[in-house]
């Protein structure tokens, strides 16, 4: 270079700090700023539910009979492939409703309840949600789909005001594994 040419400015690499202060934010949208948290509207809408089902309960009506014996199955969710390989070994089936009613009513086995979000905060119904549904009918259990919780409290009213299924003759007992009785 000789002198009194103009010779471009030497560009340092930047070190690990700089470049960490200068970088978008861990979980950002790419333009620096934080992205949006998820909400998990479905989850939020089954929990009022299940606190609605309580409160009913509580009260003693016809409807909250159903909150002792109505539990949720978690199915979904974000998981590792080795969790999920684990669990499918356990048994997990996709597809599976998620809130059953251990209450046989209106000659059904019980209630298979496959719960979405209300409009237009919905998700898909997968189309292994819909098999199961269809399993569950062709067995004799009710097998539902409810967009919301206005819905999903209609679905469970309806149900439990039906009456208790009865089984015609003697039950008959399985022997193995049943200790717990004695």
């Amino acid at each position: 270079m000789t002198i009194g040419s103009k010779a471009r400015p030497v560009r340092c690499k930047r070190t690990w700090r700089e470049r960490s202060l200068n970088a978008p934010a861990l979980g950002s949208n790419g333009a620096g700023r934080p992205a949006a948290p998820r909400v998990d509207h479905e989850g939020n809408e089954q929990k009022a539910l299940i606190l609605w089902l309580y409160g009913e309960w509580q009260r003693g009506t016809e409807v909250g009979q159903a909150y002792p014996v109505t539990y949720h199955v978690p199915n979904g969710g974000q998981r590792s492939k080795k969790t999920g390989a684990d669990l499918k070994r356990q048994g997990v089936k996709a597809g599976v409703s998620d809130l059953v009613v251990m209450e046989a009513r209106g000659g059904m086995h019980g209630l298979y309840l496959e719960f979405k979000a209300t409009p237009p905060n919905h998700a898909a119904v997968a189309a292994s949600q819909i098999d199961w549904l269809a399993l569950a009918d062709a067995r004799g259990y009710g097998a539902v789909l409810a967009q919301g919780i206005e819905e999903a409290r209609e679905v469970l009213r309806e149900y439990m005001a039906l009456s208790p299924t009865r089984v015609a003759g003697a039950v008959q007992r399985i022997e193995a594994g049943t200790n717990w009785r004695k």
